[in-house]
């Protein structure tokens, strides 16, 4: 970073730390103390790329999590634009899960696809005031971090709740300070 951008506040972004992904399982038992359980659904989302080498880059990763005969890889699109790679696990192989995760991350990272990566999701379920919940535990690409998203029907979120979970994950995880990049994630597989 250039003595012209350290007097002008900027800030070079955080690099992203993939192996953060590797502190969900024991943020998933911190979560149980809440009454949040694993569903075995976790997604990767990104900016799907045109041509060949994009092309490739899925099959090899669809082949690569494909290879165990469990469920296959699913590939969806939202109302947004963004492709999401879903892969399914038994609800209490969460490290297996986690792992799937990393390794489509790093594939499209290690083909030069990174800058189209935008989150990583984990999805949780429980009973709150007696009422269903859905909880999604993203990851930040670009940012290194974690923050929960508890959508709620109408497009709505339960924001006490996520803040709630906020300081329950505080030591499990690195979660995600400015509230800004929460964003909700609508239309999320599993959610």
């Amino acid at each position: 970073m250039s003595w012209l951008d350290r007097a002008l506040g900027r800030t070079k972004p955080a690099a992203p730390d993939l192996d953060q992904l590797f502190a969900v399982p024991s943020a998933a038992i911190t979560l149980a103390t809440a009454g949040f359980t694993p569903t075995g659904i976790g997604s990767v989302c990104f900016k799907a790329a045109e041509g060949g080498a994009f092309a490739q880059t899925e099959a090899d990763i669809r082949a690569l999590l494909d290879v165990d005969a469990g469920p296959p890889v699913e590939l969806t699109k939202d109302s947004y634009g963004y492709s999401w790679l879903v892969v399914r696990h038994d609800p209490e192989d969460v490290a297996g899960l986690v792992t799937d995760l990393h390794a489509v991350n790093l594939s499209l990272q290690d083909a030069g696809f990174g800058p189209a990566l935008l989150c990583s999701l984990v999805v949780f379920a429980g009973t709150v005031a007696n009422e269903q919940r859905r909880l999604g535990l993203v990851y930040l690409y670009k940012r290194g971090t974690f923050y929960p998203f508890v959508p709620l029907p109408g497009q709505r979120r339960d924001n006490a709740l996520e803040l709630q979970i906020r300081g329950l994950l505080a030591s499990d995880l690195k979660v995600e300070d400015d509230l800004a990049r929460w964003f909700p994630v609508w239309g999320a597989p599993g959610l």
